[in-house]
Parts: structure tokens; sequence; C-alpha cells
């Protein structure tokens, strides 16, 4: 005999669904910018973004639970770097085009000063070595610790932590010379 509740599977399922659902919601922005931050671009990024999606539907929820997001951006790390290796080569963001991608800032109204100052900034990141960029928008864009970064890039945390020391002094000091 049908009973009117759900059965043990199909509350797993709505679970699931309701996981990937709010997980897309809030890491497809995040993930679509790293991914055209590293292939220079935007379709290609959708579609590594895309495949990522369907690499997590394919995991169990135990699989990837406590790290998803960590788990997303080394999935579309490697899903970007096996195209560009691939291609055969490493692209860098054209002029202007590190602004064209970047997120557009929720609050309204802000000081021109401080647009400047981060168009400044956006600048110099894009004149940083590739690595360097990287490393930079997965701890200052997305907000990663540097043990999480360095299983993203599968660097070492101590270089993880020095290349940001580097990438950090060579923004400041380029910045204040930018400076009257």
């Amino acid at each position: 005999m049908p009973t009117d509740h759900p059965t043990g599977r199909e509350t797993q399922d709505n679970e699931d669904a309701t996981f990937l659902e709010r997980t897309f919601m809030e890491q497809q922005a995040p993930l679509t910018r790293y991914a055209a931050k590293l292939l220079n671009d935007p379709d290609r990024a959708r579609d590594v973004v895309q495949d990522t999606f369907v690499r997590l539907m394919q995991q169990s929820r135990a699989a990837v639970a406590g790290h998803t997001v960590e788990w997303l951006f080394t999935v579309c790390r490697h899903r970007a770097l096996d195209i560009l290796r691939k291609e055969g080569r490493m692209k860098r963001f054209e002029e202007g085009e590190v602004e064209r991608v970047a997120a557009e800032d929720p609050r309204p109204g802000r000081a021109i000063e401080a647009a400047e100052t981060q168009a400044a900034i956006l600048a110099l990141i894009g004149r940083l070595p590739a690595n360097q960029q990287e490393v930079v928008r997965l701890k200052f864009q997305n907000g990663f610790s540097y043990k999480e970064i360095s299983r993203i890039t599968e660097l070492s945390v101590t270089n993880v932590g020095f290349i940001i020391h580097t990438a950090v002094a060579r923004l400041r000091t380029e910045l204040a010379a930018q400076r009257p």
C-alpha cells in the first residue's frame, strides 16, 4: 500500500537536489570568473564550469562534504589547465579584459577614488606572472586559505605563502610608484 510519506531514498534525492542547486547558485559565478581568468575566454570558461558541475553531480555528497567549494575549484582548475595544455600555450589577459570579466560591485555609488584604485590594482595583477595572478586571485577574490590554495594548485603551503608575499610586495611597490 503506498504511503503519503517520502521514503528514505526520496528524501535523500531531494536533499541532494537542494544541495546541488544551492551549490550551483553560490559557486557558478566565482568559478566562471576563475576559469575565465585562466583561459582568457568566457565561453570556454562557462563550458569548463558546466563540466565541473556535471562532475559534482556524479559524486556522492559524502565524497565532497566539508570541502565542496575547494573540490569545485580544483576540478575547474584541472579542466582549464587540460584545455590550455591541449592548446599548447598559456594565454594572458589582454589589456582591459580583467575589468570586463570582474564581478560587478554590489555597492552602488562608491567613491571614484576607490574605483580608480581597484582598476589600478587589477591592471597591476594582470601584469604579474601567471602563477602569482592565480594564487592572488584564489586568495583575495575567492577567499581561500593558503592550505586550500595549496590543494587546488598542488603547490606547498609554504610556496603559496611565498608567492602571495612576493606578489603583494610587488603590487604595493608598483601602486606606490603610480601615486603622486
